[in-house]
């Protein structure tokens, strides 16, 4: 489809080797991936994209802002408010779950995560 734009997708995670592992499996999938390093840099990217990102996958565990305050942040945008938001982490605690839905996350992942799974959640949020 000529003209048709790649989904973009914003990952947020402090691991660069986790930020290059989504990027190939997102960019091998013919997504458009930007990044930030932590939750405080995701709201920058986020807020300078054009245009927005149809996704976000973010970590939960990361420095200055965790993947909680950084939902929070984004859900407070209104911009922003409608994006579905993944949590890709190390925690499999229910009530970090329970909490992240709360506060507006669509999904959950545990990594190690598998390319072709993360890929099909893409494609589900963002269909």
């Amino acid at each position: 489809m000529a003209g048709k734009q790649a989904v973009r997708v914003l990952t947020v995670d402090d691991s660069r080797t986790m930020l290059g592992m989504l990027r190939k499996a997102l960019g091998d999938a013919g997504y458009d991936v930007i990044q930030g390093s932590d939750g405080v840099e995701g709201l920058e990217v986020l807020q300078q994209a054009d245009p927005a990102p149809q996704a976000i996958i973010t970590d939960i565990n990361m420095p200055r802002m965790d993947g909680f305050q950084f939902i929070e942040a984004v859900r407070a945008l209104e911009a922003f408010a409608h994006i579905p938001i993944i949590c890709l982490t190390t925690e499999i605690d229910e009530e970090k779950k329970k909490r992240a839905r709360s506060l507006g996350a669509t999904g959950w992942i545990a990594k190690p995560f598998n390319a072709e799974k993360l890929v099909w959640a893409i494609q589900r949020v963002t269909a």
